[in-house]
This record gives C-alpha cells, structure tokens and sequence, in this order.
C-alpha cells in the first residue's frame, strides 16, 4: 500500500490544514520565517477543494486534525502540552484531542465489547454509563462489575481503528522515503527508521492484551514510588479489543482552576511529575510515554494516578547510562565529559575532532543556563543538541526517539502547572541519584559480580567453547596432532575464569 497513491494523501494533508484554517495558525505558532508561510500556502491554496471540511463548530486546528485522522491527532496531543512552543491559544484548542474527541454510539460500544468478551454486557456490568472520555483510538465507559459491585473504567477500541492507521502509516513511510530521495542530506535522520520505529509502538497500543501487560509491569515496577499509584487490571474483563481497569477518581492534571479549588499544590506536583519520570526512564528503563495532561490525574491525597498504557517506552541499561551522563554532564556543565560519551558510544564517528564537538556543545548548553527558569527548556536543549550533531555526523537513534519525546511532553505537563520550574533544578537529585548508584565504585563491584554469575552459569560449557574457538583459530597452521594443547589451555583459561568468578562473586555479596 505504501505507492505513489499516497500523494494524494499528503496533499489533501496540507489540503485540510488549509481549508480549515489551521495552516496560518500552525504556522504562526512555529513562528516560521515569511518565505516559507508563503510557499506552504501557495502550494496548498489550490487544492482546498480536496481538503477534507472537518466539524466546524471545532476550532481550526483541532478541526484539521480529527478530520486528517488517528495519527494526526496523535500528534496534536504532544503539542497540547508545549505552550512554550506553539502558544497558549494553539495549545488550549490542541488539549481537546488528549480525550475530548467525539465518540461512537455507546450500542457499538456494547456489541464490540460482547462480541469480544463471549457475553452481554448486563451479564458482566451494571451502570454501563456513556462515554466518559474518547481519544484517538478508544473511548472509556464507567460501569460497575456485577458480581463485586467495583467501580471500574472499561476501555473498548474504535471500530475500524486499525485500517486507518494504517492508512496514515502508509502516508508516512511514503513521505519518508520522498525525503530520502530528494533530500539526500536528510539520509542520515532515517527518516523510514523513524516511521518504522512509529509504527511499532502505534500497532502495540491497539492490543488492549499488551497495554494490559505494561500496566501489570509499570504497577510492579513503581510499587513502591510515594505519591504515585496505578489502577489495577481485571484480567477476566479484558480481551484484544477491551480492556477493565479500576476507576482512578482525581482532578484531572490538565485543569489548574480545579487542583487549586481541590487545594493541591501545583509546583509540588510540577516537580514530582518530572521526578517520577525520569526515574522510571533511569532506574527501571521502563516508563510511560505517552504522559500527557488527558491520562493523569490527582488523588484527593495529592497522589498522582496514571492511566492509559498504551505506548510505553523502554531503554536497555546501557542506554539508560549514557543517557544520564549526557544529562549530566549538561547539568554540570561539563561539556568535554559530554562529548566524549558521545564518541564512546558510538554516536559521533570517531574521525571527528572531539574538541571541536565539546566547544559546539557549550555553545549549546551555555545559553540555556544563562535563561530564566521559566524560560529553561528541555526541548530547547534536545532542538539545539539536534543542531550540532547533525553538523558532527550523529545518526538518528531510534532507541532514544520515544524517550526524547517523552521527555519533551513531560516537561510541557511541568511547566503547564508551574510555568516558573527550574527543569534542571528539579533533573539533579534525580540524575545524581542514578550517577552514585549505577555508575561508582560500587556499581562497578556490582556489575563484576553480575559477569562472574554468568560465567558460572556457562562454566561447564566453557572448556569446550574456547576450545573449538582455538581449533578453528589455530588450524590452517597447526597439524591435528598438536591439536589437543588448546584443551589444556582451555582448562587453564576456565580455572582462571572460576576464580576470578568466586572471588568476583564474594566480594559482590560483601
């Protein structure tokens, strides 16, 4: 599907943004310069008429996106938490999208959810009530379950959701490949990596099976993380296209008038928030990403309740520490230190000068640092850090593409209840914590011990892998008489491994 058929597609994308209003607004929210508002609405002007209308009552931006589809709203919703970037007024309209949309007839909803879970929904719930939110992909019912009398939300996907994003997906992969050829500079974001990397989280989030798996993990994982708490799965309800959690009761996160009637502390929870995540993300490589306003909510204790566990995001431990040193090595403004993680990594191609590359990063961080608070930005960093390895040769790392946006749209919740955050005052704690634990002298011993364990898992089989590695090494010179040293030496290298090993081991568990 993904042809030449997908132009059509893209026009009638800058089509509808057009047609609805919302190409000047956009445009002006992004600040783009004179030229470039002009080309996009001379190239988009004509083909109104193949732009779709959308719902008029809606506002222009918000209008243009429901109407162009599910991927498309996707995004607005991590605009909706940048005020910083796209505006108050563009930002409030964009909120919406996080899970105001329109919904579909609660008598579909019903039928998907019986048809999926073999039996009528009063056999299973009683007050199965209207949609009480409806994004991008699901909606949510609140009922009651009839045998326990719990309060629960029932999730139940849109019909025919997964064939239009698929339409989208295909748009994009089409889009990304037009980027490849006609902008060969471009080659090295992977632009078609990026989709593809899109793509996997997307079809994940439309099997409610696995979102309920993630949100089993993430309970696990944050069991015992203050001021935080999720709603629990009921496994029995829940299927591919449905899924029942417990009902989180809170003021919504979005809704600042409410949390300051309700007496919630608006800064406090700005810094948890930040702290939260970024502990999830270092310490357990495992954090929600799709963190925005629509799927938190504050307890009437002050707790924060997450919901919504769609996208999740996840960074394999190496990952994760080269992730805190970049971070904090901003923190302390140690741009060397900074540079050099990125050549050791394998970021920056190491023929280039690693000097060159710390001076380009001062010019980075230094600004930043010389802001307001309310004017420090993790976005502005990642856009700017953006600048100077593209210039330096640094692939896109789709690893860290889901963290990097997750990173942005926490920071836009932050900031959205406290416009005066330090976000780097608030990081530190965090970032040090991890640095002290997983990256000092007792990190190391740790990380000893993990190999000496797995050598001692592999000891038996040792012998005979570094022997057959030896004999394929050593045979074009050696005759096969000789061939039974390696056996000696490949006892010798295991008894020196099971040494190291328990002495390794013992000193692990001291």
């Amino acid at each position: 599907m993904r042809g030449p058929h997908n132009i059509l597609r893209l026009i009638r994308t800058g089509a509808t943004l057009e047609r609805t209003g919302a190409m000047g607004l956009i445009m002006e929210a992004f600040e783009a310069p004179p030229l470039v508002r002009a080309t996009m609405r001379a190239l988009a002007w004509p083909f109104q008429w193949l732009g779709y209308p959308g719902d008029a009552t809606m506002p222009s931006a918000v209008r243009a996106l429901t109407a162009l589809g599910p991927a498309y709203i996707k995004f607005g919703q991590i605009l909706s938490t940048r005020p910083d970037l796209v505006g108050e007024e563009l930002a409030a309209q964009l909120r919406v999208l996080q899970d105001k949309l329109p919904p579909f007839p609660i008598d579909t909803a019903r039928t998907e959810i019986g048809t999926e879970l073999g039996q009528a929904v009063d056999a299973m719930f009683d007050d199965f009530s209207p949609p009480v939110a409806a994004a991008s992909i699901a909606q949510v019912h609140r009922a009651r379950i009839r045998e326990t009398g719990e309060t629960v939300a029932v999730k139940v996907l849109r019909p025919g959701i997964e064939r239009a994003f698929r339409r989208d997906i295909d748009a994009f992969y089409f889009a990304a490949r037009m980027v490849e050829v006609l902008a060969p500079g471009a080659r090295r974001l992977r632009p078609t990596d990026v989709i593809a990397h899109f793509e996997g989280v997307v079809m994940g989030e439309l099997d409610l099976r696995l979102e309920a798996a993630s949100a089993s993990e993430f309970a696990a994982n944050t069991d015992g993380d203050a001021g935080f708490r999720l709603p629990s799965v009921h496994w029995h309800l829940s299927s591919r296209r449905v899924m029942t959690m417990a009902w989180a009761d809170g003021v919504p996160m979005g809704d600042n008038a409410a949390l300051d009637a309700a007496g919630h502390d608006r800064a406090a929870l700005a810094t948890r928030v930040l702290q939260l995540f970024l502990s999830h993300a270092l310490r357990d490589g495992y954090f929600h990403a799709d963190m925005h306003q629509g799927n938190l909510k504050v307890a009437a204790n002050g707790d924060i309740l997450a919901y919504d566990f769609g996208i999740m995001g996840h960074i394999d431990e190496y990952t994760r520490r080269v992730y805190a040193e970049i971070l904090y090595g901003f923190i302390k403004r140690d741009y060397r230190r900074v540079a050099e993680v990125h050549f050791e990594a394998g970021y920056v191609p190491q023929d280039r000068d690693v000097d060159a590359f710390a001076r380009a990063l001062r010019a980075v961080g230094e600004p930043i640092f010389g802001m307001d608070a309310s004017r420090i930005s993790m976005g502005s960093l990642l856009s700017y850090l953006f600048e100077v390895t593209e210039r330096f040769g640094m692939e896109t790392r789709t690893e860290l593409i889901l963290l990097q946006r997750t990173m942005v749209v926490v920071e836009g919740v932050a900031r959205s209840l406290d416009p005066q955050i330090n976000i780097w005052q608030v990081a530190r704690p965090v970032v040090e914590d991890y640095i002290r634990r997983e990256m000092g002298p007792r990190a190391a011993v740790r990380d000893l011990g993990r190999t000496a364990l797995v050598l001692s898992r592999y000891g038996p089989r040792l012998p005979g892998l570094v022997e057959a590695a030896l004999i394929r090494q050593a045979a074009p010179q050696a005759p096969a008489p000789q061939r039974r040293w390696p056996g000696r030496l490949a006892w010798g290298a295991a008894g020196v491994a099971a040494g190291a090993a328990a002495a390794l081991l013992g000193v692990a568990l001291m």
